[in-house]
């Protein structure tokens, strides 16, 4: 912490390199196909992410306040692939693995804030789940749409201050000796170990991170559907039950989708190969925004209902002409 302190003076110089070297996966076969698989991946999501945002902007019956962080989180997982998908593979399919300092923190910002936002954007829908089955007479009330932009306008600020914090930090360290991060992008862990002088306050940041944005999100929506069973078993019959639990399928799909990669990864961390562990974090960024789009067309009615009704006004407007 000294020089965490000590950092505020003028006077200190801060020894910052050129460039970094992502090494990404060491002695794999043939890696150059996963990371074509990566475009495809990042292709459907570009795709699927587009058409709900689409769907929802163009059908005013799905402006309620739940699409609207539908289509947040459907913008949330296009700007995260979009900021990390294309710059991976100019790293690694065309081997060009440096990148300027400030390019590699800026990559860092997006990636993470993205990251970050998926998670408190599963909270806000399952909120949104929590009041409509448990206080449907107060939903109208309570889940406005005034409120539901208010909230997720504080989940962006919280996530993109927090960010600029763990940044801030990592622009006091001073990078004397090694600038090859053993990662796929510019992952903060992997930076700040390679510090050459106090890096504790990153350390703090690095351990902070994951309670703020892994677990007490996850933790709140475990809770979230106690409540809800509670709820169902209390005052609902088992038709009435199932069918208010379908409207929860396709949100639990998504948290499904995006925690358990991550707590097997981090449960397993020390127990598997620095390859496979990067492996399951890389596809663990960009699996969920693909399937998340497929999950709502697929287990939503209002946007299956949706889509049929754009098909048939596009099907009359080729007939009429």
């Amino acid at each position: 912490m000294e020089f965490f302190n000590s950092a505020i003076g003028k006077n200190i110089t801060f020894v910052r390199p050129a460039y970094f070297i992502i090494s990404g996966f060491i002695g794999i076969h043939n890696v150059k196909y996963y990371y074509i698989f990566l475009l495809c991946v990042y292709v459907v999501s570009v795709v699927g992410n587009t058409a709900v945002m689409a769907l929802i902007y163009l059908d005013h019956n799905l402006r309620t306040p739940k699409y609207i962080a539908v289509f947040n989180l459907a913008f949330v997982d296009l700007l995260g692939n979009t900021a990390l998908v294309p710059k991976v593979l100019d790293i690694f399919l065309f081997d060009r693995p440096l990148i300027s300092y400030a390019d590699c923190i800026m990559f860092l910002f997006f990636c993470y804030t993205c990251l970050s936002m998926q998670s408190l954007n599963l909270v806000a829908l399952a909120y949104d789940r929590l009041i409509a089955i448990s206080y449907p007479l107060h939903y109208q009330v309570k889940v406005t749409h005034r409120f539901m932009f208010t909230l997720i306008a504080c989940f962006w600020a919280f996530a993109i201050l927090a960010i600029l914090i763990a940044i801030g930090l990592l622009t006091r360290l001073s990078f004397c000796n090694s600038v090859v991060i053993h990662s796929y992008f510019c992952d903060h862990g992997q930076i700040y170990r390679l510090a050459c002088n106090d890096n504790f306050p990153s350390y703090v940041i690095s351990f902070l991170s994951p309670v703020l944005f892994l677990w007490l999100p996850l933790l709140f929506i475990l809770l979230t559907y106690i409540y809800i069973g509670y709820t169902l078993a209390k005052v609902a019959s088992v038709q009435e039950g199932l069918k208010a639990f379908k409207t929860c399928i396709a949100h639990i799909s998504l948290v499904v989708i995006y925690f358990a990669p991550l707590l097997i990864t981090f449960t397993l961390m020390d127990k598997i190969h620095p390859n496979a562990r990067i492996i399951n974090l890389s596809l663990t960024s960009v699996f969920p925004p693909m399937l998340n789009p497929i999950i709502y067309v697929l287990q939503t009615q209002e946007i299956k209902e949706s889509v049929k009704k754009l098909l048939k006004i596009s099907g009359n407007r080729k007939i009429t002409m």
